[in-house]
């Protein structure tokens, strides 16, 4: 399931909640017809101006995206049914889609759609010639009763997009920040200060769980590399659990203090987003293509990261116009730049499958942003490489920096194919002169000194240990499919770190 569909029927499943407990009467405002009424406004008017700016910019219409910001809006704007308040929704989210376009850099958002719309109209309604508006942001979304749902559907969200720990993170600042500033204003009052009530309402009355895995975790609004992705949910951690008043007239709130994390992120990101003109393509295996590229700006990635292409075409499926994609040359080799990736025969490929199989020399494509942290440890520390066919990419730009740097590092790459024919990159791993492990069924041929077959066994998490044995000793840097991952779990959890770059395709 696409990023965006989990998310968003994360969302219609919480709206249906929240319904049926504002009906029950256990969530007193807003009532069930403030909700039907405000959603299908916002819903009915962001699809619309979506739907225009992206005609108007030849653009494909994704209405995932317009739900998602829709329903975000709902929760944390102040429903209403009367015209003033429908109004003032409606201004909400027409400013959120005019941000995706007008607030962005190279096809990435700046700022979150829903926290801008909702900044605006929350700012300009506390203005009294603007009062009429009758909504602000409210994040009603923070009511105990809401907390469990949010909690386990935004797990799920979190899990997809491997955001967890950032947003435990800014969970925790959050609350803790919350409590340190109830306690303070305990004082200036000089009442007493209850220690579990403050936990309680940071964590049950508050929408930080909300604002946390909806939208902290944010992919297009996130910065690159995990470090960053921390700092960022710090910082918004601190200025929602600890509201800064902008004189007598409004404070920073929630939304706010995302908006100010968004700026952040965009300026660690700023070093990523560059065109690219294909240059060749070329099967490197009988399933798996090579697509070089030159960059056309000034592009930086590190060896291990990986990068995320837009291909524009027709009718794109639910996941979009963009995928990930690790890099296989190494920032040596700049401005020529490569990707690779499995082409092997499907019934049913993907449209962003197709219309990259259909680009030619001669396009122009754009890498929105590099990321990632599959990075090698500093120092001399030995590494273990643990490759599966077209997983090996990462390792590939890895060991082509280091050979062209000159580096010598104790380096063990266990590289596992269906065949021999499915060695991809054999001749540039070859020329690092790493020792390497194969795992094929067949007997790859002409073998170099530093290269050994497995003899056609299977490789298992007892093999990898036998094969490694000095595992314990070594860094662990996986790149595979998930159930390779699982498999190799006992072993590699024995060594003395261990990363993970799992992927299921595109």
């Amino acid at each position: 399931m696409s990023m965006y569909r989990l998310v968003l029927f994360s969302l219609i499943a919480l709206a249906l909640i929240a319904l049926v407990l504002s009906a029950l009467g256990v969530i007193v405002s807003p009532t069930p017809f403030e909700l039907l009424a405000s959603f299908a406004v916002l819903a009915v008017v962001i699809s619309l101006v979506d739907a225009g700016i992206q005609r108007l910019l030849h653009l494909p219409w994704r209405v995932e995206s317009s739900l998602v910001t829709a329903l975000i809006l709902l929760f944390i704007m102040r429903p209403g049914a009367e015209l003033a308040p429908l109004v003032g929704l409606a201004l909400a989210g027409a400013l959120a889609s005019i941000s995706k376009y007008i607030i962005a850099w190279r096809g990435r958002h700046v700022v979150n759609p829903a926290a801008f719309g909702a900044a605006v109209v929350s700012i300009v309604g506390s203005f009294g010639a603007f009062e009429w508006l009758g909504t602000s942001a409210s994040w009603w979304i923070g009511n105990p009763a809401m907390a469990i749902p949010v909690a386990v559907l935004g797990l799920a969200v979190l899990w997809r997009t491997e955001k967890v720990r950032v947003v435990v993170v800014f969970v925790l600042i959050a609350v803790a920040t919350s409590v340190v500033r109830q306690a303070v204003q305990a004082q200036q009052f000089e009442i007493a200060f209850d220690l579990p009530l403050a936990l309680q309402f940071a964590v049950l009355q508050t929408p930080y769980l909300f604002l946390g895995a909806f939208m902290v975790s944010e992919p297009l609004t996130s910065p690159p590399r995990r470090w960053q992705q921390f700092s960022v949910a710090a910082l918004v951690g601190v200025l929602a659990g600890w509201p800064i008043m902008i004189g007598d007239m409004f404070t920073l709130g929630q939304e706010r203090a995302l908006l100010i994390g968004n700026l952040l992120a965009f300026a660690f990101a700023l070093r990523g987003s560059v065109r690219l003109t294909l240059v060749a393509r070329e099967f490197i295996t009988p399933t798996a293509q090579e697509l070089t590229f030159r960059a056309k700006g000034k592009l930086k990635f590190l060896p291990g990261q990986y990068l995320e292409l837009d291909v524009p075409h027709s009718h794109p499926d639910a996941r979009g116009t963009r995928r990930e994609f690790s890099i296989v040359s190494a920032p040596a080799d700049l401005p020529t730049l490569r990707i690779a990736y499995k082409d092997g025969d499907q019934k049913h490929p993907s449209s962003y499958k197709r219309a990259l199989a259909a680009a030619q020399p001669g396009a122009t494509l754009a890498v929105t942003g590099t990321w990632g942290d599959f990075l090698l440890p500093r120092g001399n520390t030995p590494v273990l490489m643990v490759a599966a066919g077209i997983g090996v990419t990462p390792f590939v730009s890895q060991l082509r920096q280091m050979h062209a740097e000159g580096v010598q590092r104790d380096v063990v790459l266990v590289y596992v194919a269906a065949e021999a024919s499915e060695l991809a990159f054999r001749g540039e791993l070859e020329a690092t002169g790493v020792r390497t492990v194969v795992f094929t069924r067949d007997a790859p041929q002409d073998l170099p000194a530093h290269w050994t077959w497995s003899q056609g066994n299977r490789l298992d998490a007892q093999g990898l240990e036998s094969t490694v044995n000095d595992i314990g000793l070594r860094h662990a840097f996986i790149s595979g499919p998930p159930r390779l991952l699982a498999e190799l779990a006992p072993a590699l959890h024995k060594a003395r770190s261990l990363t993970t770059d799992a992927f299921a395709g595109y």
